[in-house]
């Protein structure tokens, strides 16, 4: 990714996009299995993740993030930190959400993923998110909850130095969520409106089981899909992961907790991902609470996007 501000020639970049079309075309098929199979038998979390869920914030309440992390390929790496979330339960069944990250934007220069991967190493100030979750349906015994993440990342990112994409870009996400015991099931998918030249419109797809072990530890895994997102990007091209991290819920601070992840592609594109990060939460209940949920909150996530991907830049 990043370097928007590059000079391109169009010519080559049809080119280099049918050469590449053509020599990643197995990778279709995959994605395509994931979609069909995968979506039907998990019914997504949020940080440390990429997956997010359906579940606001309760009413009254607040969660607080400082992370950092690395969501890169051979064309480049991008990581964040230090950035900061904001979550506010701003009434029953709505949580609006807010992100003012830092990040460098590190591009290998190798001739091999040109004309992507190409430009200076800069740190800065990258694209703040501000978004709003909304629960529609609410977890019954053999329903889901369902709920939208609409995100909307502002510009606040240089263009020229790759750190932003220059214009306003979207996130909209549809998240479902299941309970049993223990285990947790999260899962959906959405899509990226990125109206910006060498970015590309993408769906993705993130399917999540987790499983408290003890009142300390949760653990999870995560399979995360994304298609192309363009030259401008470290995802030239499409890749699905495998992320497993967890919780570390600290013993004598109610709603301190450390969480962590790392990922790696199992097919298409070479990619790897990973996410550090401590959460707070705090809040008096304002009525009944408007929502069964265990004392973790969630956030955006994709986690970690950079723009235009998963990481917030």
């Amino acid at each position: 990714m990043r370097y928007p501000g590059q000079t391109v020639d169009r010519t080559e970049i049809a080119g280099e996009a049918s050469y590449r079309s053509g020599r990643n075309a197995w990778t279709r098929p995959v994605f395509l299995l994931l979609w069909l199979f995968l979506a039907p038998l998990l019914l997504a979390q949020g940080p440390p993740y990429q997956t997010d869920d359906p579940v606001p914030v309760d009413y009254g309440h607040y969660e607080f993030y400082i992370f950092g992390g690395a969501d890169g390929t051979p064309a480049e790496m991008d990581s964040q930190g230090p950035a900061f979330e904001f979550n506010w339960g701003a009434i029953p069944r709505v949580q609006l959400h807010a992100i003012l990250p830092w990040g460098v934007a590190a591009p290998s220069n190798n001739p091999a993923y040109l004309p992507g991967g190409a430009g200076a190493t800069y740190f800065g100030l990258t694209d703040m998110e501000l978004g709003a979750k909304i629960a529609f349906i609410k977890e019954g015994k053999h329903i889901p909850q369902i709920g939208s993440f609409t995100m909307f990342e502002m510009p606040t990112g240089s263009y020229t130095k790759g750190l932003g994409v220059g214009k306003v870009w979207y996130k909209l996400p549809l998240w479902l969520q299941k309970n049993s015991g223990k285990w947790l099931f999260d899962g959906g998918g959405g899509y990226e409106v990125v109206p910006q030249t060498n970015y590309r419109d993408f769906p993705y797809t993130g399917w999540l089981v987790k499983r408290e072990l003890s009142e300390r530890w949760e653990l999870g895994a995560e399979l995360f899909a994304h298609g192309r997102e363009g030259y401008a990007t470290a995802q030239t091209e499409r890749s699905a992961m495998i992320d497993l991290g967890g919780y570390y819920h600290f013993k004598h601070h109610d709603g301190e907790q450390f969480l962590f992840c790392y990922g790696h592609s199992v097919a298409g594109q070479t990619e790897n991902y990973a996410y550090a990060g401590m959460y707070w939460t705090w809040g008096k209940d304002k009525g009944k609470p408007d929502d069964k949920r265990d004392d973790k909150g969630s956030a955006p996530q994709a986690m970690f996007h950079g723009p235009p991907g998963r990481m917030h830049f």
